[in-house]
């Protein structure tokens, strides 16, 4: 049988591989947004699974509310990466410090 603890598992190494995901590629902004992503879904794992857990529906309510965010995170960011493309050919987190100043 499922338990608590294996979804707590299972959330704690998507949250990982999320972090990891975002230090270990700084060049790739794709990448860190699917980082971001994978996070985000680790904590809607857990405001689910702690919802069914205490039969509550306030988590999946939240988790609903958290999902929304992050597609409209989701389509922001490309669209900014779409238009950033455009004008310089390249999407390398390395060259967005240009846009300083």
């Amino acid at each position: 049988m499922i338990t608590l603890t294996h979804y707590l598992v299972v959330s704690a190494i998507l949250f990982a591989m999320g972090v990891l995901g975002i230090f270990m590629n700084r060049k790739n902004l794709i990448v860190v947004l699917m980082a971001i992503e994978l996070i985000l879904l680790s904590v809607n794992l857990n405001l689910v699974a702690f919802s069914a857990f205490l039969h509550d529906l306030v988590g999946q309510v939240f988790a609903m509310f958290v999902l929304t965010v992050a597609a409209g995170e989701a389509a922001i960011g490309l669209a900014i990466l779409v238009i950033y493309f455009r004008a310089r050919g390249t999407i390398s987190v390395d060259d967005v410090n240009r846009m300083k100043g």
